[in-house]
Formats: structure tokens, C-alpha cells, sequence
């Protein structure tokens, strides 16, 4: 291994302990395919033996519906409903969609790494082999404390929708939160494919609950509820498409909202690119990827583009119901719309489903933060005891210092789960727009690498198009968004909205110039990156993966499906 495409000593340490390691495919055969990957990675046998490595036990529904299921969660169900509070019903509708749009291409641009070498963790392992050591270390760190973060704000989340039943109201939030924070260690601590079960059964009830509002949206719309009144686009009309924003001056006011927007849109893709991040535990993970992948732009078509559309055809943006900062219910905005069309039972039913995403989403992002740590262990940033797997292959420390980070949620107790849901939101925002700006520019340089080692992107298993302007055009969408997000903490000046707008900024940079110094890294040349260790044994393992071959219609619907 390259120490200048690293600039780590204990990873160089890892690829030089004992002879050249030359015989992956050899190990893949006598030993497994998990020992066989882990040795490529360490660099010998030994050291992958002694730690143990992390299990291929997520299989392709698993995988699918991960990617499908998993970034519905609060920010489509409970955070939108700010968004309307604030910009109105087309405000909402464009700036998802715009939003939509960049994800879609980053998200090309990952899978394409991905599928190339689908490690675990993933990203911050991208970011060191092919722009700096300085840039994996920073980007593993910030995608750690943004995944913990926002495992505190789906936990918070879901003690805001448990008060909408009466019963709940008077039992401490305390045990609502211990009660969730249990479960979802629990469902991460025994075997990764206990989680992938978790997540596929918890995707499967988010897709049909959207695919069912969608469809009462469209009958409530259309007149076909008990009050028999044909919406339309009323509420576009009045009070209106788009609602102006801190200025009172109408074009300003509106470019405001929508642009409000923006953020709150990378909140709710926030985890898209989770199913990168499980690539390292997939089976047959080079075409399982690029199949999940493909479908991003449907998942957003449909659940978020449609599901913002829906709910602005039902709810008027100054209902006073929405969740905004006065904090006046903890409610959905589905929720509200079910109970303005006067549809008994349902909206308990819908804040239950709602419950169940929000600890999906808490179970996911426990998952993907822990396994950031243990990429960043395996590039030697992180204490080298975070490597040690169980012998299901959970690296259970990984995931018990993620957890710990869940005990923030209990300050909910004193200050209001609203409120601190919406503190974890800002906190957690910038992050993510962080780590899809690090994406697109280790894909840049991915790209880059390719060219100068010679490498044919037409023989690539997955080839995103228009690359590397796609990747440009995202990073330079999620870089103004960075920028600007905590614009309304100037009008009029908020001491608290700027620092939780702007915090993250001097995290990533604090972390970046730490090991920057630190190690004296430099930045990889194309040439000299490295795009091949731990490659090999993959290559090897992908001869053992069994073809599936449907034999009946059923078979082939489910494995279009999954």
C-alpha cells in the first residue's frame, strides 16, 4: 500500500506486517469470503484473524429496501411540516425537487465508487485513498457525530409523536426514549442481519404508508372523503403558493422561503447515502449496488416530490396545527390533513406508522455511525480497538460508542422535545451537506485517478453519466446551501440560530487541518492514488455469489422488487 495516498503509519503498518499479500483468491476459497476480504484489507492473515472482520449477512432485499425505506423517516413525516409553516406549498414542492436533483447526482457518483470497491463505511475510506488522509479523517468524524447526532434527533422525534396520544401525555418522556434507545441496540448489537431484517420489515410498512397517503391524497383531493369537498388547489390560491420569509418584500420573501427550503430538504434526504455505507456488509454487493443506486431517483420522485405535492394540496401553510417553533402541536402534517378530512381512526394509525419510522431511522443511523468508526479505524484515525468485530462480524465497540451518544435525547426531558428536535435538525444538516461535499469531490478525484492509471470507466460494472459535470454541479449546489443556510439568523441577529446554522463549518475544518498538521498529509496525486487495495478479494468472492434465475412470474415481480 501507497503510504503517500494515506499519510497513516498504523494503516501502512497493516499492509506491510509479514509477506506481500498475493493470494486472495486462494483465502476467498479455503477460509471464506470474510477473512479473504479482511486479509486483503490488513495486509495478512494474522491480524485479520485476530480482529475479526465485519459479515456480508445483508442480503438484496435487505439491501433494496434499505435504499428504498431507508431516509423516510422524520424529515418526510414530521420536519416538512416547518418547511410549509414557512415558504407555502410551491415553495415546498421546488425546493425538494431541486434538492432531489443534486442528491440524485451525488448519489450517481457514490455508486459508482461503491460498486468499484464497496467497503465498510465507505465514504471516509474514499475520501483518504483518493484527496487526503486530512479529508477522511475529517469526513469519517463529522459523518460519526452526524449520524449519532441524528440518531438523538429521531429518538427526540419520537417522543414528539408519542404525545399525540392522550395517555402518553402524562408518563415522563424519559421512558419513551430508554424504551427506543434499548431497541435499537439491541437490533444492532447481535448480527448485521438481525438489522437487515429490522430495516426491511420497518421499510416495507413506511413504502406502503406512503404509497396509501399518496392515494388518500389524491381521493381527498379529488372530493372522495366524508365531507365530499373537492380541494384542488385551493390552498395555492389561499392563502397562497408561497409564503414570504423574514422580508416583507414579496420577490425577497419568497426567494427566502424557498431557499429555506433547501435546508430543510437536506435534512430529509439526510441517510441516502446509507446504502453505500452497507455496501461493505452486502452479499454480491456489485449487483445489489448498482441496483439500489438506479433507484434513487424514484425514491425521490415518488416519496418526496408526490409526498410534498400531497400534503400542499391538504394543508393550508398557516394551519395552526403544523409544527413550527411556537411548538403549538406535536402532530404530523399527514396527521393534520387526515384530521381536517374528518377520517376517524386513521390518524392514530398514521402517528403509530410514524412512530415506527422515526425508530427505523433512529436503528439506521446507529448502524451507519458505526460503521464510520469502524472505517475510520481501519485507516488507522480511530483507536484500533474499534476494529475488533464479534465473531458474527459487529464491531460491538463501534456500535456501543454510538449509542452512548443517544443518552444527548434525555435533554428533551427539560427543554421540550420540540425544541430539541429542531436543535438536532440545524445541528445535523450542515453535516450532511458536508459529507455529500466531500463525496463529490472524491468522486472528481476518482475520476481523475481512473484516467491517469489507464483505466476504461465503459468497462466499469456501474457507469454514472455525464461525470464528472454531474459531480461538479452537485458539489457546487450543496456548497451554496453550506453557506447560506443560516441566513435568517441575521434577520434580526440570533446568537443561538447562527452557532447551531454555522457550528459544523469550523468542525469539519478543526478536524481537517488537526490531521493535516498532525500527519503532514498531502493531497493524493491520480496517479498514485489507490484504487486496488481490497479489491482483489472482492473480485475473487464475486465468482461465489449464486445467480438467481426466477422460476415462475412471482418470482420474477419479487426479484424486480428485491
Amino acid at each position: 500500500m501507497d503510504k503517500e495516498a494515506y499519510n497513516v503509519e498504523p494503516k501502512e503498518a497493516y499492509a506491510h506486517n509479514g509477506p506481500p499479500y498475493q493470494d486472495p483468491a486462494g483465502i476467498v476459497e479455503s477460509k471464506g469470503i470474510r477473512i479473504g476480504e479482511a486479509a486483503d484489507m490488513f495486509g495478512d492473515v494474522q491480524t485479520a484473524e485476530e480482529y475479526g472482520y465485519v459479515s456480508r449477512g445483508l442480503k438484496s432485499r435487505h439491501i433494496q429496501f434499505i435504499a428504498l425505506g431507508g431516509t423516510i423517516g422524520t424529515g418526510l413525516f414530521l420536519g416538512i411540516g416547518r418547511a410549509f409553516s414557512q415558504a407555502g406549498p410551491l415553495s415546498v414542492l421546488l425546493g425538494y425537487t431541486f434538492t432531489g436533483i443534486a442528491v440524485f447526482g451525488m448519489m450517481q457518483s457514490l455508486g459508482e465508487m461503491a460498486t468499484w470497491l464497496p467497503l465498510p463505511g465507505a465514504i471516509p475510506q474514499f475520501c483518504a485513498r483518493y484527496v487526503d488522509g486530512a479529508m477522511g479523517f475529517a469526513v469519517g468524524w463529522n459523518n460519526w457525530y452526524s449520524c449519532a447526532i441524528t440518531l438523538c434527533a429521531e429518538i427526540s422525534a419520537a417522543s414528539v409523536v408519542i404525545q399525540f396520544w392522550q395517555g402518553a401525555v402524562g408518563i415522563n418522556v424519559a421512558a419513551w426514549i430508554t424504551i427506543i434507545i434499548v431497541l435499537v441496540v439491541c437490533l444492532n448489537i447481535f448480527a448485521v442481519a438481525i438489522y437487515g431484517e429490522a430495516e426491511f420489515c420497518f421499510a416495507g410498512i413506511k413504502i406502503l404508508t406512503i404509497v396509501g397517503l399518496l392515494i388518500f391524497a389524491l381521493c381527498i383531493d379529488l372530493g372522495g372523503g366524508p365531507t365530499h369537498d373537492r380541494l384542488g388547489f385551493r390552498y395555492w390560491k389561499h392563502p397562497g403558493a408561497m409564503k414570504m420569509y423574514i422580508s416583507t418584500d414579496p420577490s425577497t420573501g419568497r426567494f427566502l422561503g424557498l431557499f429555506s427550503v433547501l435546508v430543510n430538504a437536506a435534512f430529509s434526504y439526510g441517510g441516502v447515502e446509507m446504502v453505500a455505507v452497507a455496501a461493505g456488509e452486502a452479499e454480491n454487493p456489485r449487483k445489489n449496488i448498482p441496483k439500489a443506486v438506479r433507484r434513487v431517483f424514484w425514491r425521490i420522485l415518488f416519496f418526496y416530490v408526490l409526498g410534498s405535492l400531497a400534503i400542499g394540496v391538504l394543508v393550508p401553510y398557516n394551519d395552526p396545527e403544523l409544527l413550527n417553533k411556537s411548538g403549538t402541536a406535536a402532530a404530523s402534517p399527514w396527521v393534520i390533513a387526515i384530521n381536517r378530512a374528518r377520517v376517524p381512526a386513521l390518524p392514530s394509525i398514521i402517528n403509530a406508522v410514524i412512530l415506527t419510522s422515526a425508530s427505523s431511522s433512529a436503528n439506521a443511523f446507529l448502524y451507519t455511525g458505526s460503521r464510520y468508526l469502524y472505517a475510520l479505524a481501519q485507516n488507522g484515525q480511530a483507536p484500533r480497538i474499534l476494529l475488533k468485530c464479534s465473531k458474527r462480524g459487529v464491531p460491538y465497540w463501534c456500535v456501543a460508542v454510538t449509542a452512548s451518544i443517544s443518552l444527548l435525547t434525555y435533554m428533551s426531558c427539560s427543554s421540550g422535545s420540540t425544541t430539541v428536535f429542531e436543535w438536532f435538525q440545524n445541528l445535523t444538516t450542515i453535516s450532511t451537506l458536508f459529507t455529500w461535499v466531500s463525496i463529490c469531490i472524491a468522486y472528481i478525484k476518482f475520476h481523475a485517478a481512473l484516467k491517469a492509471q489507464g483505466i476504461d470507466r465503459n468497462t466499469l460494472l456501474f457507469k454514472s453519466p455525464f461525470q464528472p459535470y454531474t459531480a461538479w454541479a452537485a458539489l457546487i449546489f450543496f456548497s451554496v446551501i453550506i453557506l447560506f443556510n443560516g441566513f435568517y439568523a441575521f434577520c434580526p441577529w440570533t446568537t443561538n440560530d447562527f452557532i447551531t446554522a454555522y457550528v459544523g463549518i469550523p468542525i469539519y475544518f478543526a478536524l481537517y487541518f488537526f490531521w493535516k498538521v498532525f500527519k503532514r498529509t498531502k493531497w493524493v496525486n491520480p496517479a498514485e492514488a489507490d484504487i486496488q487495495t481490497g479489491k482483489a478479494a472482492l473480485d475473487a468472492a464475486d465468482l461465489h455469489w449464486p445467480e438467481q434465475h426466477p422460476r415462475n412470474i412471482f418470482e420474477r415481480i419479487w426479484f424486480w422488487i428485491a
